[in-house]
């Protein structure tokens, strides 16, 4: 049995935690269900007042914000392209995620993709927090995780030697998984 029985909530800062619970409600559809504010931290004692907000991200799971009124503005890392710091949040089809993405559009949310990565299809966007998010719908083939599953010790040894993408999942992007696994 694992020690880590699942995530307990992921939390992100954000710039106004009225706006972005408003936000995930509107876009999203993840009520609010917590809100927690205190002049000081509880496990350190160090004065910085904050909100604190849980969004009900569904089964369980639990997205929340900081909004730090006292602290620098909010940056991100920048020698880390934007691409890869991202939520992913699983929706329950393809049809469900493209309308999503015509809902965000139609809000004046920039939408890239869909995106097809063979395992599932997913679309990207960001809050108004500047976190970059993704909807994913699963479209797993019979015998991909199987395959996957048989080189990933392999890719990962290659790839700690040379630091070179191995080319034993290509088929994941380059279109022929839809031979591969009829």
């Amino acid at each position: 049995m694992s020690l880590v029985q699942k995530i307990h909530h992921v939390a992100y800062r954000c710039i106004d935690a009225l706006e972005t619970a408003r936000w995930y409600e509107k876009h999203l559809d993840m009520k609010l269900v917590l809100s927690i504010a205190e002049d000081a931290v509880p496990s350190t004692g160090a004065p910085d007042p904050y909100m604190h907000i849980f969004m009900d991200a569904g089964m369980g799971n639990v997205l929340a914000f900081f909004e730090l009124p006292t602290c620098s503005p909010m940056g991100r890392d920048e020698n880390t392209p934007n691409w890869t710091q991202h939520l992913a949040m699983e929706v329950d089809s393809v049809d469900t995620m493209m309308a999503a993405k015509a809902r965000l559009e139609a809000a004046g949310i920039e939408v890239v993709g869909p995106t097809d990565h063979a395992l599932f299809k997913s679309i990207y966007f960001y809050d108004p927090n500047g976190h970059r998010l993704e909807l994913a719908a699963n479209t797993l083939r019979p015998g991909m995780l199987e395959a996957l599953d048989a080189v990933k010790w392999d890719m990962l040894e290659e790839w700690a030697k040379t630091k070179k993408a191995p080319k034993h999942a290509a088929w994941m992007h380059d279109g022929s998984y839809v031979e591969m696994f009829k």
